[in-house]
C-alpha cells in the first residue's frame, strides 16, 4: 500500500487501485498517521489533530471507533496498536511525502555537478504534489507550512539547475510568477536576474534589478544582498547586472 498526503490523502494498492476513503474524520486520521509512518502515535496527538482542539466528550472512545473504521477500510493489518498508540504499517518510501523529501534532497546535491539529473529528480519529486500539504487535517498548521517551504526550496533548486543548463528562457515565465508571489525572497529574485541575463535580456535584467533593489530597501531597509553573477544563494555585495 502507498499513501499520499501532498494534497488530499490517498491510499493506493500495489496494483495502482485507489482505496475509497470515508469522511473528513477518517481522512484526517489517515493523514496524521501517514505523517509518521511506522511509528506509534499517541492517542492524545491523534485526537488533537483529527478534532483540531475540539474533541468529543469521550475522545478516546471516538478515536478507537475511528481506528476501527480505518482498519475496515485499509485492512486490519494496516494499523496496529503499539506502545499505547496507533501505528500505520508503512515504510517511509511508501509515503509520497517522504518519497518527495528523498528525491528533493538527492536532487539538491546534484544541482552544481549534474544539473540535468537534478532537474529530472526535481520533476519527479514535485510531481508528487497534488495540492496543499496535509490538506485533510482540519488545522494543518506549522507542519504543513514546513513542507510547503521544502516544496519552495525544491522549485527554486529545479529552476537553478534549469538556468545552469541554459534553459533560462524556458523557465522565465514560472520564475517570474514565483518571484511575484515572493517579492522579498532575495535568492529567488537573484536567480531571476541571472535568468534574464542568461536569456540575453540585459535591459530587462537591469530594470528588474532596480525594481528589486528599491523594493527591498523600502521594505527591509537594505539593498539586494545576494549574488551577482554567481550562485544565487551565496551572499555578496552586488551592483546592477552588467550588460551582456
Amino acid at each position: 500500500m502507498r499513501y499520499a498526503i501532498l494534497g488530499r490523502v490517498q491510499a493506493v494498492h500495489a496494483d495502482g487501485t485507489p482505496v475509497p476513503l470515508g469522511g473528513a474524520r477518517l481522512r484526517a486520521l489517515l493523514t496524521a498517521l501517514t505523517l509518521r509512518p511506522g511509528r506509534p502515535v499517541p492517542p492524545a496527538v491523534l485526537v488533537d489533530e483529527v478534532w483540531a482542539g475540539d474533541p468529543p466528550a469521550d475522545a478516546l472512545a471516538a478515536l478507537q471507533a475511528l481506528v476501527g473504521r480505518l482498519r475496515r477500510t485499509l485492512g486490519r493489518e494496516a494499523v496496529t496498536s503499539e506502545d499505547g498508540g496507533y501505528r500505520l504499517v508503512a515504510d517511509r518510501d511508501e509515503t509520497g511525502l517522504f518519497r518527495f523529501d528523498t528525491l528533493a534532497r538527492t536532487a539538491a546535491r546534484l544541482v552544481t555537478t549534474d544539473p540535468a539529473r537534478a532537474v529530472e529528480l526535481y520533476d519527479e519529486a514535485l510531481g508528487l504534489w497534488r495540492g496543499p500539504a496535509l490538506a485533510d487535517l482540519p488545522e494543518p498548521g506549522a507542519e504543513a507550512a514546513r513542507w510547503e517551504a521544502v516544496r519552495l526550496d525544491a522549485r527554486r533548486g529545479r529552476l537553478t539547475a534549469a538556468v545552469a543548463l541554459g534553459r533560462a528562457e524556458a523557465v522565465l515565465p514560472e520564475l517570474t510568477a514565483l518571484c511575484a508571489e515572493r517579492p522579498l525572497d532575495e535568492p529567488l529574485q537573484a536567480l531571476r536576474l541571472r535568468a534574464l541575463r542568461g536569456a540575453g535580456r540585459a535591459a530587462e535584467a537591469l530594470a528588474a534589478y532596480e525594481d528589486v533593489r528599491h523594493r527591498l530597501a523600502a521594505r527591509l531597509g537594505h539593498v539586494l544582498g545576494v549574488v551577482h553573477g554567481g550562485q544565487p544563494d551565496e551572499p555578496h555585495p552586488v551592483g546592477p547586472p552588467a550588460p551582456d
